[in-house]
């Protein structure tokens, strides 16, 4: 999945593997450890600067949920979410905190998406500094609903050839 914007700000998401291939489901509920996915991503900001991860950051279920959510922003059903630091920011968070998303305008044509990041997927110039809050660092990207339809359409194609087991 890549969602572009006019400033130059980018996100690529790719699921690449399953992070235990070799591992059966156990048969019971959830099998965490079946469903772990690999996530490549790579990340422009719009002053240019670039990084990329990789990290078992999605389960698949977790990984049909940001599906889904992309489809409801392009919908018009998500709530714009201020992100002025109080408890309750409406974020799609997940279960291990590397990726985050919210919704940080929107119009008839176009939305603004954060993708926050944290952890193992922060760039380089923040991995390792302290006092950084989980999900404080984003990047925001701008692209037209059309777009980010397509974008959520490439996602679920990816995701479907990680199955849940």
């Amino acid at each position: 999945m890549r969602l572009g914007s006019s400033d130059g700000a980018r996100v690529e998401l790719r699921l690449l593997r399953y992070e235990f291939p070799d591992r059966a489901a156990a048969g019971r509920g959830r099998d965490w450890d079946a469903n772990w996915l690999v996530v490549r991503g790579d990340i422009r900001c719009a002053d240019g600067r670039e990084w990329s991860f990789e990290h078992p950051c999605l389960t698949t279920w977790e990984a049909g949920l940001l599906g889904r959510w992309l489809h409801e922003v392009v919908a018009g059903a998500v709530a714009l979410n201020p992100f002025d630091g109080g408890e309750d920011e409406p974020l799609v968070v997940f279960t291990e905190p590397n990726l985050a998303l919210s919704l940080a305008a929107a119009d008839q044509e176009t939305v603004n998406i954060r993708v926050h990041l944290s952890l193992e997927a922060l760039p380089p110039w923040l991995a390792h500094a302290d006092g950084t809050e989980l999900f404080e660092f984003f990047v925001v990207v701008g692209l037209s609903r059309a777009n980010l339809a397509r974008a959520a359409q490439d996602w679920e194609r990816e995701l479907a050839m990680f199955p849940e087991r």
